[in-house]
Parts: C-alpha cells; sequence; structure tokens
C-alpha cells in the first residue's frame, strides 16, 4: 500500500509507470499483428484506386471528412449490425495514409458504397439537410464548381507505386486521360471515390 501511495503522489514515477503500461500492451497486441502474413496479403479482387478515385481520395482529405468520419468498423455486435462487416486489415494494404479515425460525429463510412445512389451523394453534400434533417454536417457547394485537372495524379501514383501500390507504367502514363476537357468536377471524384468503399467485402457477405 506504501509503494502504492508513492506511485500516485510522484507525477514522475506515475508517468514513466503508464510509459511501461502502454509500451506493454502495445508490443502484445499491436506488434504481432506486422508478423501475420496474412494481414499483408490484398483481399481477393482488391485493385489500386483509378485516377478518378485516388483524387476523391484527397477531397476526401482536403475537406476533413475523415474527421467526423471513421472508416473502420469494430467486430462488436452493435457496429456490424449498423454499419456491416467488419473492417479486415487485408482491406487496407494499399492505403497510404489510413484513415481508420476513432471519432464518429457522423456514421462510419468503410461499407458506405453502393448503399446510396450517386444522386443521394450530391443532394447530401450539396445541402446535408435536404437529404438528412437531423444532419450537422456542413454543405459542401464548391465542390460542384471546381474542375480537378489531374494535373499531379501521374506523381501522386509514382509516390504510391514505391510504398507497394502496385500500379503499373500504363496506369501512370493514362493518369490524366479522364480529366481531359475538363468534365470531371470535385463531386465526380468524392462521389466516385465513396462509392467504392467497401464493395468487395459487401459482395461477399
Amino acid at each position: 500500500m506504501k509503494n502504492h501511495d508513492i506511485v500516485e503522489k510522484n507525477v514522475g514515477i506515475l508517468i514513466v509507470f503508464t510509459c511501461i503500461a502502454i509500451s506493454f500492451g502495445a508490443l502484445v497486441e499491436i506488434v504481432p499483428q506486422f508478423f501475420v502474413e496474412a494481414n499483408r496479403e490484398p483481399i481477393a479482387g482488391l485493385k489500386p484506386l483509378g485516377p478518378i478515385e485516388l483524387e476523391g481520395r484527397d477531397i476526401y482529405i482536403r475537406e476533413g471528412c475523415h474527421v467526423c468520419h471513421t472508416q473502420m468498423i469494430r467486430p462488436l455486435r452493435a457496429e456490424v449490425e449498423r454499419y456491416g462487416h467488419y473492417s479486415m486489415a487485408q482491406e487496407y494494404v494499399y492505403e497510404h495514409p489510413f484513415l481508420w479515425g476513432s471519432k464518429r460525429t457522423g456514421p462510419d463510412l468503410a461499407r458506405v458504397g453502393g448503399r446510396y445512389s450517386d444522386e443521394w451523394h450530391r443532394a447530401h453534400l450539396y445541402n446535408p439537410r435536404s437529404v438528412v434533417p437531423e444532419s450537422i454536417m456542413p454543405a459542401y457547394p464548391w465542390l460542384f464548381d471546381n474542375v480537378v485537372t489531374g494535373e499531379r495524379t501521374a506523381r501522386k501514383m509514382r509516390a504510391l507505386r514505391t510504398v507497394g501500390v502496385p500500379y503499373t507504367d500504363e496506369d501512370i502514363a493514362n493518369a490524366s486521360k479522364p480529366f481531359v476537357g475538363g468534365k470531371v468536377k470535385e463531386i465526380d471524384a468524392l462521389v466516385a471515390y465513396l462509392q467504392q468503399l467497401g464493395i468487395l467485402v459487401q459482395q461477399k457477405r
């Protein structure tokens, strides 16, 4: 009891023991996962994002969507019943950076692909309360005006290839083609990105 009081009343010692406890937990829970081969193999059918989806993902990050929406369904009954199959490591092998998150101001989006039509997403992003009256999400009307040029898409693909995403030379050479003519708006790219989230696992259920 006396030793316990010493630890509780000495901030320095308490910090040291807290760090030890967290480090031990990380060693036990996280480190072993790096050595599970199955976790590093992509799920069947997984392909790198196409040029439009890749640009949509960057818009998703730029607008802070990942701050309020997670993309990680925990293996708990309540989560699985609400959002769908729990998230698996094999789904994220081409994700750089990961967008898992831990705060849900809005619902998890890991399985949102195909749940709503493109028109629904467009209406929701233009004015969230037009489709979800109780929503506190901000509107993003500028996405309907801004054009995606695709000028940096090839460079993004080359950078991702250096960290293991299997983009081919042909993928990189054709990266800017979908954006020729200025027909792709930011809303198109973002919706394309959202519509592919989690569809491989949904198809297997």
